[in-house]
């Protein structure tokens, strides 16, 4: 236990939050995994600040299982923390620091168990799979899972470690998020007529939306594991103009669609889409400058089959009779549908506890993330 508690310090000890690289947590990971004689490769981005990692332990045979996690963390700014957010601290029974929970407590206790791996002789591999971007809507791990797909042999299951409790979670929505920005034209306001208002047309988008969301509202499917149990809109954020007696030149602001993976987020996405085509013709026929553009991110949503595989899996060795499903948005949809891999969500803490001061993930819980991990080095050496 004592040498995951050390590598749980040790990968917390890594600034990694989203806005900075991670390439020293990385290197890090690399240097650990080539002492034990362990080649990784890395899956780096566009201009090679930050990169996904991903490693194979054991034969490089069929029938391999993915232990995946995120490198990257929220956040600190203007949380109010009683100790350095990157130094685990141990108290009470947990351990607190950024990350701790979400999600490097699952990352460590994979790592730390290399060495059981290598001395178990395993029959079929475990690969550990390190992403980047995830907190920023899960933009690194799709390179890494096209490169895992071709060149890895028959994967046989896909754990996804984000903090369930160590419950076995089949389902959650997806994710598309987006930034508009609607640009008019600035005039006086006591002469509207002269100008565009950004925030007027705004606000229509925004009122659409909300009207949408109440339709969602109505729609509920009754007995899905998820809550709320219906897809939502949400309006986050809202910035425009920049004095009262000026008409609004420009307005941005934000909304996210968490759509049901029963759902196809196309149709009300379209909705929303032509309104705003009818209202950039509108504002174009006053002045040819005027535009609304988006900027959208889509994580798409995850629900594992009745017979799949890694559900089964997750099952046994978790020691579960039955699943849940999660609020929140991981890269499972990503590893099912990119890669075609039978995936799963399990992992220790709460999220409850995630991107909060004082994130902490109860000692508990790591001992529950070792014992699975544990069990599935037993299931690869049979």
């Amino acid at each position: 236990m004592e040498h995951v508690k050390a590598m749980i310090a040790r990968l917390v000890a890594h600034d990694t939050v989203s806005s900075k690289s991670n390439l020293g947590l990385i290197e890090d990971v690399r240097a650990y995994l080539a002492d034990h004689g362990i080649e990784s490769h890395l899956v780096p981005n566009e201009d090679g600040a930050k990169a996904n990692l991903y490693a194979t332990i054991g034969p490089n045979v069929a029938g391999g299982i993915i232990l995946s996690g995120h490198t990257d963390v929220v956040p600190v700014d203007d949380q109010d923390w009683s100790t350095n957010p990157f130094e685990v601290v141990e108290k009470d029974n947990r351990l607190y620091g950024r990350g701790t929970c979400d999600m490097k407590g699952f990352c460590a206790i994979a790592l730390a168990l290399v060495p059981e791996m290598l001395a178990a002789n395993l029959k079929r591999p475990i690969h550990i799979a390190l992403s980047y971007d995830e907190e920023l809507g899960c933009l690194g791990a799709p390179f890494m899972i096209k490169e895992m797909a071709a060149k890895l042999p028959r994967i046989d299951a896909v754990i996804v470690g984000e903090p369930t409790d160590m419950q076995v979670a089949e389902m959650h929505k997806g994710v598309y998020a987006s930034t508009i920005h609607v640009r008019g034209l600035e005039a006086h306001s006591s002469q509207t007529h002269l100008g565009v208002s950004a925030t007027r047309y705004a606000a229509k988008i925004i009122n659409f939306i909300n009207d949408l969301h109440d339709e969602l509202l109505a729609n509920p499917y009754p007995g899905l594991p998820l809550s709320p149990n219906h897809s939502t809109l949400n309006v986050g954020k809202v910035n425009g103009g920049i004095a009262d007696n000026i008409v609004a030149r420009d307005c941005i602001f934000t909304y996210d669609y968490r759509v049901l993976p029963q759902e196809d987020h196309a149709s009300i996405v379209g909705r929303i889409d032509a309104l705003i085509g009818e209202l950039e013709a509108e504002m174009k026929a006053k002045h040819k400058d005027c535009s609304i553009t988006q900027k959208v991110v889509w994580t798409p949503g995850f629900a594992a089959p009745e017979d799949d595989e890694a559900k089964s899996l997750a099952m046994r060795v978790a020691g579960k009779n039955q699943t849940i499903g999660v609020p929140y948005g991981t890269e499972a949809g990503q590893f099912q549908n990119d890669g075609g891999f039978s995936t799963i969500v399990c992992g220790p803490g709460s999220i409850d506890q995630a991107h909060k001061p004082d994130e902490f993930i109860e000692l508990s819980q790591v001992e529950l993330g070792t014992q699975f991990v544990r069990d599935l080095i037993i299931h690869q050496s049979k």
